[in-house]
């Protein structure tokens, strides 16, 4: 079984279509704390810590043999805690991460630009960190550019979520001079469909959740 966890409910349903998709018959256990977001953008993601532990130590207990954590906010905070826990502990937007900084750059340039498209301004600064993190692992060159869309989380936390969408599609579409667009957060993976750039516009859901899927079914995965 493969434990999940959210900071809004709306990530259910989309893992479970992917679970459908891509891996059927994959048990998956929800758990969706909206304080956790809370929490991390008043105090900073480390305050959390400790409520991370507590949310999944009972779905440990029960059997979960991998976490994913959904959230970019506090994606790297979770990370730390899989010695605590006993099992690999995933955030969301690694895979994504690695395929953003394997781009190769266009023309004469040696260095890959990557665009980060954020609904929340806290999500900059560990997305860039763990942008920083892959290219240093594979060697590569890499220059991040942040945008942060303007009253796109007020339309999200409304429940609108086509207006929401239709906003992050709007500044993809305005990324100039981007080798790869990244979208910080898992709920800005729709926004995708709605653009037409030739730039390469990558999502967190469904390589997260492949990395995942493949953590929970390997014994040998496991963190000690």
């Amino acid at each position: 079984m493969l434990a999940l966890l959210h900071t809004s409910s709306v990530h259910v349903p989309v893992f479970d279509a992917l679970r459908d998709r891509d891996h059927p018959g994959l048990p998956l256990r929800h758990i969706v704390s909206e304080e956790l977001l809370t929490r991390a953008r008043t105090d900073g993601p480390d305050a959390v810590a400790g409520d991370i532990d507590n949310a999944l130590a009972s779905t440990v207990a029960d059997g979960a043999a991998a976490v994913l954590c959904t959230c970019s906010t506090i994606g790297g905070v979770a990370e730390t805690r899989a010695a605590a826990l006993g099992v690999p502990v995933l955030r969301v937007d690694r895979p994504m991460a690695a395929a953003a900084v394997a781009v190769a750059p266009g023309g004469d340039r040696t260095t890959t630009h990557i665009v980060v498209i954020a609904a929340v301004a806290d999500t900059v600064v560990p997305t860039v960190a763990l942008i920083d993190e892959e290219a240093a692992r594979s060697d590569r060159s890499v220059t991040v550019t942040a945008v942060v869309v303007d009253g796109a989380w007020d339309q999200f936390e409304r429940g609108d979520q086509a207006g929401y969408l239709t906003a992050i599609a709007a500044a993809v579409e305005a990324v100039d001079g981007a080798d790869v667009i990244v979208l910080a957060q898992a709920s800005m993976a729709g926004a995708a469909n709605r653009t037409t750039t030739a730039v390469p516009v990558l999502s967190s859901p469904a390589p997260g959740l492949r990395a995942a899927a493949a953590a929970a079914s390997c014994p040998a995965s496991r963190t000690e």
